[in-house]
């Protein structure tokens, strides 16, 4: 078994090429029921349109 003080740390699956929380920064910060409302309203707006024409 390893000892305690022997412990190896691993790099992670990308080798840390790719963080995106930390290089990236959005402009627009959604939250999930910002879309599902936005959507809402496309789907609302179609059937409006397809009642009248």
């Amino acid at each position: 078994m390893a000892q305690a003080g022997n412990s190896v740390n691993l790099p992670g699956g990308f080798g840390g090429l790719m963080r995106f929380n930390e290089e990236y920064a959005s402009r627009f910060n959604l939250k999930p029921i910002h879309v599902i409302v936005f959507i809402g309203l496309i789907v609302a707006f179609r059937i409006f349109l397809g009642l009248i024409y």
